[in-house]
């Protein structure tokens, strides 16, 4: 993500954001836009039908290598996400999002920052900073 894009997206969202400015307001409903990504994720399977979620158990043998490993682990999702769902759920993100700057606005803490550090981070660590 260039700098300028997560600035203005900070500026934007800072200009906009009037009816929930409160911290408790915004935490409250960045807890909401969790709850409706994972809904429109869930209805995608359940109610559309454009994926199936198989879940298995991991494996994660001691012996096996890191690229090996990486190939190997599955995101359970089968399947591609149709028009419609694919709309709805980059909706939700997109608020999910806005709450998050919002949050990042209400106590001065720059979006491209964080994304620059977790970057570094991230190619600092290598493999060890794997989730």
């Amino acid at each position: 993500m260039n700098d300028s894009i997560a600035q203005d997206f900070q500026n934007t969202v800072q200009d906009l954001l009037i009816r929930n400015k409160s911290l408790l307001d915004t935490l409250t409903k960045f807890q909401d836009t969790t709850s409706r990504v994972n809904r429109a994720l869930i209805k995608a399977a359940t109610h559309c039908g454009c994926i199936t979620i198989k879940a298995t158990k991991q494996g994660y043998p001691i012996d096996m290598d890191y690229e090996t490993l990486h190939n190997n682990l599955d995101t359970h999702v089968r399947g591609e996400l149709c028009d419609h769902c694919l709309n709805i759920i980059k909706q939700e993100l997109g608020m999910h999002m806005f709450y998050f700057t919002s949050i990042c606005n209400a106590v001065d803490i720059d979006l491209g920052n964080i994304l620059e550090e977790e970057k570094s981070r991230m190619d600092a660590l290598g493999k060890f900073s794997m989730r």
